[in-house]
């Protein structure tokens, strides 16, 4: 990349307080992504304090032609944060904007700016017996305007769905450094385009979320997880169904976890194994509602067994049993950075309608079987609305060499085995650049070529994160 010339640098600074603009060593911290690889080799870290500053800091980059690129909680797993080579471009960082704005109980919602943590919201939820239900993982860095961005998923999407549904109105500083104040709490309103979802998962293409309103929840006091030890792949579907007749409306995660990404997490965290059993695949299953749910979970765990689907099982019954489960799954991506050579291998944020799912994964792990015996192969994920993180890993140095020469193969087949069962390959992560050359054949090119029209419509300029999201024309 090439950072813009230092009288740019230099108007940035006569409109933004001294802390705003970083350059040289100073931005080197905003230039590592999640793995620990550089999104660009120097840079102009640009990090205003509030919307205005956001605007200002457009209007001196529509001036310039300097490219935008944002950046949230840096928790991106799809190079969405690279900065382009072609141009001149600014690392645009919300972090500052972390104010809650107000919380709501009586509407129902919380107002934040978008460098507010996911952590924050759920706590300031909780503190006025409400919920905010997007969870996942990086909650405690991941941040408002990147869960938007990505429309990000994680936990709990079987029951209360992905970041846009809930969020309820947006501001926005467009191409020209226009405010666009959206932030309306009305759950009906058909007066026109909603255009918020053209910035919900549009990965900062379009313009700059600063601030939102969010959706909240009735209070779930009564939360209880389990284990369950299934029979296989194919007890999945039926096991989700029996979960739902049991306790409906309670259902808030149903996620697969392999004996393998289990024992990798009980090696490397301080965790505890709650089964010792050594069948290949285990089901995670939260519950949550105002009322106990003791006696829906009796009824499911005894419908299981009788149906022949859970070979055994382990209910969380204190809050440290309840945690010490769900860090275990949060740990299952993490582990990874524990395998040597992982930064070789291939992580997916795949997803499948949800009854295709033991299909896609059996699918997948024959085809690694066969292409990439020498690689590790495990699924793990969101099973109850069909979106599986899928890896496929060299573990020992022997094996590096000759992954390197079929992982383009198998790469080819994993798009192949989504695209053939009317799947998506970025469920919740996003496309960036990761993603960008490989997903055009999901959708038709009419499609696509609607998404180039607004984007040229919103953005003439191609100002914000040039080069993602979208598969270039041809």
């Amino acid at each position: 990349m090439s950072v813009p010339a230092d009288h740019i640098v230099d108007e940035f600074r006569a409109v933004l307080d001294h802390n705003a603009v970083l350059t040289g060593g100073d931005a080197d911290p905003f230039l590592l992504d999640p793995r620990n690889l550089r999104t660009a080799d120097a840079a102009v870290v640009v990090r205003p304090a509030d919307t205005a500053g956001v605007a200002a800091t457009v209007r001196i980059c529509a001036a310039h032609n300097v490219a935008i690129v944002p950046q949230g909680g840096n928790t991106g797993l799809s190079y969405g944060t690279e900065s382009p080579t072609d141009r001149p471009s600014i690392v645009l960082s919300l972090a500052r904007l972390n104010q809650i704005e107000s919380v709501d109980p009586d509407r129902w919602t919380i107002t934040a700016q978008a460098g507010v943590t996911i952590e924050a919201i759920q706590n300031a939820a909780k503190a006025v017996n409400r919920v905010f239900a997007p969870d996942w993982g990086a909650r405690g860095t991941a941040s408002v305007g990147g869960g938007i961005a990505t429309d990000a998923g994680g936990n709990n999407v079987v029951r209360y769905g992905n970041m846009r549904d809930n969020v309820m109105g947006i501001e926005a500083v467009l191409a020209d450094g226009t405010i666009w104040d959206g932030r309306r709490a009305l759950v009906k309103d058909s007066s026109g385009y909603d255009l918020k979802h053209l910035f919900i998962g549009g990965e900062g293409t379009l313009g700059i979320v600063t601030s939102a309103v969010l959706k909240l929840r009735p209070a779930t006091p009564y939360e209880t997880s389990l284990l369950a030890a299934i029979t296989g792949l194919e007890a999945l579907a039926p096991l989700l169904d029996l979960a739902q007749q049991h306790a409906p409306g309670t259902v808030t995660a149903f996620e697969l976890m392999p004996l393998v990404a289990i024992d990798r997490v009980v090696d490397v965290f301080d965790v505890v194994k709650p089964l010792d059993t050594d069948t290949e695949y285990f089901a995670l299953i939260k519950l949550a509602s105002s009322n106990p749910v003791d006696g829906q979970i009796a009824a499911f765990l005894e419908a299981g067994a009788e149906a022949g689907l859970i070979v055994d099982a382990a209910v969380a019954g204190t809050p440290e049993q309840e945690a010490n489960l769900w860090a275990i799954r949060d740990h299952i991506p993490p582990t990874s950075a524990y395998i040597e050579h992982q930064h070789h291998g291939l992580k997916l944020d795949t997803a499948v309608p949800v009854d295709k799912v033991k299909e896609f994964v059996q699918s997948v792990l024959g085809a690694a079987a066969e292409i990439a015996p020498m690689a590790l192969a495990y699924g793990f994920g969101h099973v109850g609305d069909g979106n599986l993180h899928m890896m496929i890993l060299p573990i020992t140095d022997e094996a590096v060499e000759p992954w390197l020469e079929v992982r383009d193969a198998m790469t080819a087949e994993i798009d192949r085995l989504v695209f053939e069962l009317d799947g998506t390959l970025s469920a919740e992560h996003g496309v960036g650049l990761l993603l960008r050359d490989r997903i055009g054949p999901q959708k038709p090119d009419i499609e696509w070529e609607m998404m180039r029209t607004v984007k040229r419509a919103l953005d003439p300029q191609n100002l914000f994160n040039p080069g993602k999201l979208i598969p270039p024309v041809g």
